[in-house]
């Protein structure tokens, strides 16, 4: 079974690129699986740091294959500028591979999300304009436009002038927007078509090769749980699966093949956009950890909200995901706090509930249970093995695993690849 999924436990941003990156090292692929470039990742080497919007975060290790899987929406557009940074910096794009079967976000798709997300006023989701929903609904309606549609142009001009009706039709008749045109449509994908013909493959022989090999796959989802569709804060979610069972679906692999899930957790919890949050901190404390931790959207570059661990969240995801060890990121970021507050479950009209409610109303209303631990008061960036930490840091780590009922194998104390702690059940 040589199948690692590696899903964010919390409602995104958790540390998944820094994380990836490490399993990289010594994996044979690693598979992007789901989410278009509404995501981000950064991983720190040495005095150079990464952005990722898209391309998979192993794609520093030039050994590895790295895949942008089925499940994926990509705008072909940002796709190739992403490509040009990071072989401008010096990246070996080689073992790049897009999916064939990874859908399109097509120009109208950015449109037609910033006039449906204006058209909602106050009840507004905060999505990021990128078009990813859009993208993801036609999907869904079975007139989306595939990567492998950019290899069949007579193909996708055709399908060009069945769909495009339908959208300008909207565009115009709802938003008094512009229309597009096939022509202007087609010569620009035309364009991206020659310049990304290199990458295009159907990627089921290669994942499954691996497979039979006895290969290490890692499956690198995007965002966290509580963003998923079915799953998370409906609707204030995204427009895919973030969870282990969409980075299966979104990569074409089978859980069969599944050796271990690693949920990815910060030491605190924030998370991007509106939505039901019980442990935000609203207060100067919230600010002060949103600047420790630089807490901004790497995509986006948009604040995110910030409060305490939330383990009722936590649990939640471990059983959804079936996580089965624990990557806890930027515990150095708590070093100088006197007390540190865990949220243990909710209360709500009178009633205990120890995971998230799926009525928003109630969970957005909800009283958070509070358990205090002291902080430690000490620097923790230079710990690289367990017993370096403090031992109220240590004790934090502890009842965190307690709480989530998961082994905390990975602790990261900094952005940096040798800022990290491995315990046993890592590697």
């Amino acid at each position: 079974m040589p199948v690692v999924i590696c899903v964010g436990g919390q409602w995104g941003d958790e540390g998944k690129g820094k994380v990836v990156d490490l399993l990289a090292e010594t994996a044979a692929m690693v598979v992007r699986s789901q989410g278009g470039n509404n995501a981000g990742h950064t991983v720190v080497v040495g005095e150079r740091e990464y952005r990722f919007n898209l391309i998979p975060a192993g794609i520093l290790h030039p050994k590895t294959t790295c895949i942008i899987g089925n499940g994926v929406v990509l705008d072909p557009r940002v796709l190739l500028s992403e490509i040009e940074a990071l072989e401008a910096a010096g990246a070996d794009l080689a073992n790049l591979v897009i999916s064939e079967r990874a859908h399109m976000i097509m120009p109208y798709h950015p449109v037609l999300d910033r006039l449906e997300e204006q058209a909602r006023g106050d009840d507004r989701l905060g999505t990021t304009y990128r078009g990813v929903g859009p993208a993801y609904s036609d999907k869904v309606r079975r007139i989306g436009f595939r990567v492998g549609d950019l290899q069949k142009l007579r193909f996708l001009e055709k399908k060009l002038e069945f769909v495009l009706p339908l959208k300008n039709d909207i565009l115009g008749k709802l938003y008094g927007a512009p229309p597009f045109e096939v022509a202007a449509i087609l010569e620009e994908y035309t364009g991206y078509a020659r310049r990304l013909e290199r990458f295009i493959q159907d990627t089921f022989p290669l994942t499954h090769g691996a497979l039979a090999r006895g290969e290490e796959v890692v499956l690198e989802g995007a965002q966290g749980t509580m963003l998923d569709l079915d799953l998370g804060t409906y609707p204030y979610v995204t427009s895919s699966y973030p969870s282990a069972g969409g980075c299966l679906a979104g990569s074409g692999i089978g859980p069969r093949h599944v050796r271990q899930t690693l949920g990815v957790y910060k030491a605190y919890t924030t998370r991007v956009g509106y939505g039901p949050f019980p442990t935000e901190l609203t207060d100067g404390l919230g600010d002060r950890l949103r600047e420790v931790g630089h807490e901004y959207g790497t995509t986006t570059g948009r604040p995110r909200r910030v409060g305490w661990f939330d383990a009722a969240v936590a649990r939640y995801s471990v059983a959804l995901n079936g996580i089965d060890a624990v990557a806890l990121t930027k515990l150095d970021v708590l070093d100088d706090l006197e007390t540190i507050r865990i949220c243990t479950g909710y209360r709500s009209k009178g009633q205990a509930h120890d995971h998230p409610m799926a009525n928003i109303s109630h969970l957005k209303h909800c009283e958070p249970q509070y358990e205090d631990l002291p902080g430690w008061r000490a620097s923790t960036a230079g710990a690289r093995r367990y017993q370096d930490l403090p031992p109220a840091a240590r004790a934090y780590v502890e009842r965190l695993e307690a709480l989530l009922q998961a082994p905390v194998t990975h602790i990261s104390v900094g952005a940096a690849r040798d800022q990290t702690i491995i315990r046993a059940g890592g590697r």
